[in-house]
């Protein structure tokens, strides 16, 4: 009888951990597609195919199922590691290559982070995770600053320049001008050059 006792456990706890993965997977898809603002629990639920109730016996309120989806959506789309550029001595081709390396990345996970910049003023939710992301973004831009600037202090316009360089509003601006994101991180590349 303990034998079946365990079995039976083991499959519960499978079946929630699959169910709590529907739910987080449903929530990140209504994300992309409406943004955070517009996604309710009846909708998740109903993407799911589960009920409401069932999502509040998994997470006690909808910030804790917007913290698990952002989690699960970072875990699949990771932010670009400064490391991977800042070995580079040469500093137009670091900020080239940070840039590059970014502006892919926005153009592989454009419909999130548009929805979360959009979204993010009106969904408490997104604040804290927002702020992370500038942080990180601030970083990269203070690193840029750091390589262009050896010998002197860096210009006002240069740090200036190199944060707005960084940020996923000024990708989607080239983007929507029709720039590839290569092409994009070389203009950006010269006019973080022009403001030394």
């Amino acid at each position: 009888m303990a034998k079946k006792r365990k079995y039976t456990q083991k499959k519960r706890a499978e079946s929630a951990e699959e169910t709590r993965r529907r739910i987080v997977e449903a929530t990140v898809e209504l994300h992309q597609e409406i943004g955070p603002r517009a996604t309710t629990i009846s909708a998740i639920a109903e993407r799911a195919g589960v009920q409401r109730l069932t999502i509040y016996r998994h997470f006690p309120d909808e910030t804790a199922v917007f913290q698990a989806c952002t989690s699960h959506w970072l875990e699949d789309h990771p932010l670009p590691d400064p490391g991977s550029w800042q070995t580079i001595d040469d500093a137009a081709e670091r900020t080239r290559t940070a840039l590059r390396t970014l502006y892919r990345y926005y153009a592989q996970t454009q419909a999130m982070w548009d929805a979360a910049h959009r979204d993010e003023p009106d969904v408490p939710a997104l604040q804290q995770p927002m702020a992370a992301v500038r942080e990180y973004l601030a970083g990269i831009a203070d690193d840029l600053v750091r390589a262009l600037s050896v010998g002197g202090r860096p210009k006002k316009a240069l740090t200036a320049t190199a944060h707005h360089a960084v940020a996923f509003r000024t990708w989607q601006s080239l983007d929507q001008a029709s720039m590839t994101p290569d092409q994009a991180a070389e203009a950006v590349t010269n006019w973080i050059a022009a403001s030394r």
